[in-house]
């Protein structure tokens, strides 16, 4: 029964696989990994066992997005509202993130794939040794430009746009800008997604079954396709990811027209 079911994952993937390969793929997906204790609950686990699994399927996304050709993936991982869940929870969270940026410092696929990381986010709200690894992370990938994966920690879209804000305040006052020439283009350049080649996604994709962005990227989620899925974070699949962006190729993206 095991390897039928294995031999019928196969054929779908390819057949899902060629599917896809017929029509323009997202440059850009943004992920909402939900759904982790959600998991643990169904199966009698402890929540820091389903923030670990979610952790560790994560961790397959490089390989997915690559072999498909996705340039660009942004992870929501730890929003500002999450700093309201039991502490000990908290300190569950932070110490699986430390774990797996350290495991990501020494992923050789990061530099065979050439992929810039970067954390974005309000950092300083994050325990120094996380900030460390991170920081670290982002130097040694820095001269990187043919892929980027970008981690949200300790984010939220309001801070973002607050944040940018008060960049282009202090740069009218010091004289580097002018109030009359503050348009989008401008406010675009001040968000923490600035670096990329495509900072807006073409899709976003929230697991768990749950229908909103929670704060995700709120500037850049204009005309972002949203896909809703019924699987818990951590049993998403590449077939699911693949299914997503089959729903994405069939939709006409008329960005407000």
């Amino acid at each position: 029964m095991l390897l039928r079911l294995l031999g019928a994952y196969k054929i779908y993937s390819r057949y899902l696989e060629r599917q896809i390969s017929k029509k323009e793929k997202p440059k850009h997906i943004g992920l909402i990994l939900d759904g982790n204790r959600r998991w643990a609950r169904e199966k009698s686990l402890p929540t820091k066992l389903g923030h670990y699994f979610g952790a560790e399927n994560a961790k397959n996304l490089l390989d997915w997005c690559y072999k498909l050709g996705v340039e660009s993936v942004t992870i929501y991982a730890f929003s500002t509202e999450n700093f309201n869940r039991p502490k000990e929870e908290v300190d569950e969270l932070f110490a699986i993130i430390e774990e797996k940026l350290k495991e990501l410092l020494r992923d050789e696929r990061i530099h065979k794939y050439k992929v810039r990381v970067k954390g974005i986010g309000k950092k300083d709200l994050l325990p120094e040794s996380i900030r460390s690894i991170l920081d670290e992370v982002e130097r040694s990938t820095a001269n990187y430009d043919q892929h980027f994966l970008n981690i949200a920690l300790a984010y939220g879209g309001r801070i973002e746009i607050v944040e940018a804000v008060k960049k282009i305040c202090e740069d009218v006052k010091a004289g580097k800008l002018d109030t009359s020439s503050i348009n989008t283009a401008t406010i675009e350049r001040y968000l923490y997604t600035s670096h990329l080649p495509h900072p807006e996604p073409d899709l976003i994709i929230r697991t768990s079954g749950e229908e909103r962005l929670s704060g995700f990227l709120l500037w850049q989620s204009a005309y972002s396709e949203l896909v809703f899925l019924d699987v818990f974070w951590p049993e998403f699949r590449k077939i699911d990811l693949m299914r997503a962006i089959r729903i994405y190729q069939q939709r006409d993206r008329r960005f407000g027209k």
